[in-house]
């Protein structure tokens, strides 16, 4: 996941939305951050996104759910109806259901796809074990710092869906620290969050129709990130770049730099698109 816009905050989750099936190991788009991505900092999280309407991928989910309780907390399963959680689907490029990933420190570690008998269940997860055996914190919570009650209240804001309190608390952090890195990326991430949800479906399809109007590039980009897309948002922006000059070109090149500070700068997508715009410039 990483370098991938957070799921927790890019978009809130559609109305209803929810980790479907599958008891207490069901994870949805709200809570996927807590239940996997900072649990697998402590042991394994194997990620299984299945269909209710596939019977293997329903029979493999309770494969998982047999293994987990007679493995006494040495990992952990996480369950995800992808109908419901396309997003998460989408980040972690799944291309079949069912899939079965294994996320440590954050990040993915291995996968396999497709309905598979218990014994080699059994096998792939003790690979996965040996693999961050020592690795992991096994379970000890990390000690953590008290909560800033300031970002505490931006965060309840964009719970709550309230994008302008959320956006003026963030405000007021910077207002007072101008050097909060912290406030300032999540004001970035908002605000391109904001401006991309009003970026209508047809914007694809109108700068495709119309590869001179910049305009209509720069919705086209921001949708594509809104989709998990950067390599593509980037790469239409880096040929508007190439074919324009003056103006349009400076309106184009900086949105794109706006785009890439929405991103760990050490990303390697982003390391070639700046090498690509480097290019585009010279």
């Amino acid at each position: 996941m990483s370098g991938a816009v957070d799921l927790s905050s890019l978009k809130q989750p559609p109305a209803g939305a929810s980790g479907g099936s599958g008891g207490d190991h069901a994870v949805s788009e709200t809570d996927f951050e807590t239940k996997v991505l900072r649990r697998s900092m402590q042991v394994p999280v194997v990620v299984a996104l299945y269909s209710q309407r596939s019977p293997g991928s329903v029979e493999l989910v309770r494969t998982l759910e047999r293994l987990v309780a007679a493995d006494g907390g040495t990992w952990d399963l996480a369950t995800v109806e992808a109908e419901a959680n396309m997003r998460i689907a989408q980040a972690l490029r799944v291309q079949g259901i069912p899939t079965v990933i294994a996320i440590a420190a954050g990040q993915p570690l291995a996968d396999f796809e497709g309905a598979q008998p218990e014994p080699q269940v059994r096998q792939w997860l003790d690979a996965v074990l040996d693999a961050v055996a020592g690795k992991l914190e096994g379970g000890v919570q990390e000690e953590r710092p008290v909560e800033d009650p300031r970002f505490t209240a931006a965060e309840d804001a964009l719970e709550r869906g309230d994008l302008a309190g959320a956006e003026a608390a963030y405000e007021a952090i910077l207002a007072a620290e101008p050097n909060n890195t912290e406030a300032a990326g999540a004001l970035r991430q908002l605000r391109f969050l904001a401006r991309a949800q009003q970026v209508p479906e047809s914007a694809l399809a109108a700068a495709e129709a119309n590869p001179a109007d910049v305009d209509a590039a720069i919705a086209a980009a921001d949708l594509e990130l809104l989709s998990q897309q950067p390599e593509a948002a980037f790469d239409r922006l880096i040929a508007v770049v190439k074919r324009t000059a003056g103006d349009e070109r400076t309106k184009a090149r900086t949105h794109l730099l706006e785009l890439f500070e929405l991103f760990d700068q050490a990303e390697p997508f982003v390391v070639a698109a700046r090498r690509k715009l480097a290019a585009a410039l010279y």
